[in-house]
């Protein structure tokens, strides 16, 4: 349906009726894939009588990108100026332009800018289009811009060196950086924590530990600065790569120290940041912290948590978090006890790990082909073939076409090898024909299938046939397979 211009710029007031009604964030905000259009919602929402507020379509907006629907933000805000519900200030054309580089890149932003009308070519627009240009680091284009935003007194901000400082950091000229804040200095222009962090990053992948606390003792220092968790963070990061651990934990104070309440990002931070120096009890310290501060704990947090149990082979601790977080309320998402799955496999423990995967199907639970196949691998480096031979069957039954997932070609070389050695013929029929439907038949099924044939004493001719049906030639290992004895 095509709306026009139907949608009045008056009509920013929304249903006002008390009614439990569905809102339009609740219609999109479900539809998760990024391919998935919501042009269909939005005119469905008004085909229906509903009426549009500006207010909600740039909180979508802003939603989506935060969740990196980058595609699905642009189709709300195309849909917005198309159909009339909004006439773009410089801000709406800086969001929209941001969100055409993002989806179709810097040439098609640059179309975008170049269409606009002067009025609306203000700093916020000369902002996001070089902020486009240094996302895809188009070193040439991005100075370019720059010196024109000069020309015209758009450089007054922060923002726009640290554009420039982030151009330099992402093609790797880190030592450029500081020059640009020499330059902001000398501009008047008072760097921000991110001109601060930046810098100090710069230092620290450099390995230059002297420069990066010189800089951070400067930000210390300016009296518009207001210290936080991050740049803490940052500096106990490089702290504990240089090896420092005595320096790394004061800084880890001072970021907790700067921690709001509810930031369980922060806390996510420290748990990782206190887990690579192998302070258990610190990171134990920290999650009750978390918890008592953000009152409700979401998946992220907990696979934080379990992530860094799992580094420091806390496996009981870990299991007592899973048992936590099942009695959350949270959404059920196989990658929080997965990360225990994986970690019992690494630490040669498949048989834990094939315990929980089996008592997850008992619960019926979604499981993933992918942790089967690890698992039987795990079994495949102790040699207990019959176990991996199990996961891995496993595995392929839980196959689904068009999910991306392909078995171990290592796996899978491995198990049709063995089989082809000690197993039955039931047993390479099987492995083979579950085999057939992730992957395209190879000449190593057949000639598992033959070696199966040959020592259980059966003929071969139709197998032989069926590999020329399948394109298969036959080999002179093929021949030396046939002329095989039988056992």
């Amino acid at each position: 349906m095509i709306l026009g211009r139907r949608i009045a710029i008056a009509s920013r007031s929304y249903y006002t009726n008390r009614s439990k009604k569905p809102s339009l964030y609740s219609k999109i905000s479900p539809l998760g894939n990024p391919s998935t259009s919501v042009v269909s919602e939005l005119e469905d929402w008004v085909y229906k009588g509903n009426k549009v507020r500006v207010g909600e379509l740039q909180r979508i907006i802003r939603d989506l990108r935060k969740r990196s629907r980058f595609s699905q933000a642009l189709q709300v805000s195309e849909w917005m100026y198309e159909n009339g519900v909004c006439i773009f200030s410089p801000t709406e054309h800086a969001v929209h332009l941001d969100l055409i580089g993002k989806v179709h890149g810097f040439a098609s932003a640059e179309n975008y800018f170049n269409s606009l009308k002067d009025q609306d070519k203000t700093i916020k627009t000369y902002g996001a289009l070089l902020n486009c240009y240094v996302r895809q680091r188009q070193i040439d284009k991005a100075l370019s811009h720059l010196h024109k935003m000069k020309d015209l007194g758009f450089a007054s901000s922060a923002l726009t060196y640290n554009d420039i400082m982030c151009l330099y950091t992402n093609i790797g000229q880190h030592e450029k950086v500081l020059e640009v804040l020499t330059e902001m200095k000398e501009n008047q222009v008072l760097p921000d924590n991110f001109s601060y962090r930046i810098c100090i990053n710069s230092y620290g992948v450099r390995s230059d530990i002297d420069g990066m606390e010189t800089i951070l003792e400067e930000m210390e220092n300016q009296p518009h600065i207001v210290m936080d968790w991050n740049t803490y963070s940052i500096v106990a990061n490089f702290y504990i790569k240089a090896g420092f651990s005595r320096e790394a934990i004061y800084a880890l104070r001072k970021s907790e120290e700067r921690l709001d309440n509810k930031d369980g990002q922060g806390y996510n931070h420290l748990i990782s940041l206190y887990t690579r120096l192998g302070h258990k009890n610190e990171v134990m310290r920290v999650w009750d912290l978390e918890k008592s501060a953000c009152k409700r704990c979401i998946n992220r947090d907990y696979m934080t948590m379990l992530e860094s149990l799992v580094k420091l082979g806390e496996f009981d601790e870990a299991k007592k978090i899973l048992k936590e977080w099942e009695s959350s309320g949270n959404c059920y998402d196989f990658g929080i006890p997965s990360i225990v799955i994986i970690g019992y496999t690494e630490k040669g423990l498949p048989e834990k790990a094939e315990a929980m995967l089996e008592d997850l199907q008992k619960k019926e639970k979604v499981t993933t082909p992918n942790c089967w196949t690890a698992v039987a691998g795990g079994y495949l480096h102790k040699r207990e073939m019959e176990k991996a031979l199990r996961c891995f069957k496993t595995a392929l039954t839980l196959y689904v076409e068009n999910k991306g997932w392909k078995p171990n070609p290592k796996v899978a070389a491995a198990l049709l090898s063995w089989i082809g050695e000690n197993g039955s013929v039931e047993d390479a029929e099987v492995l083979v024909s579950l085999l057939r439907n992730v992957v395209t038949v190879n000449r190593q099924m057949y000639h598992t299938l033959l070696k199966a044939y040959k020592r259980a004493g059966k003929e071969v001719d139709e197998l032989l046939d069926r590999m020329k049906i399948d394109n298969i030639d036959e080999t002179k290992e093929t021949q030396k397979i046939v002329k095989m004895k039988s056992a």
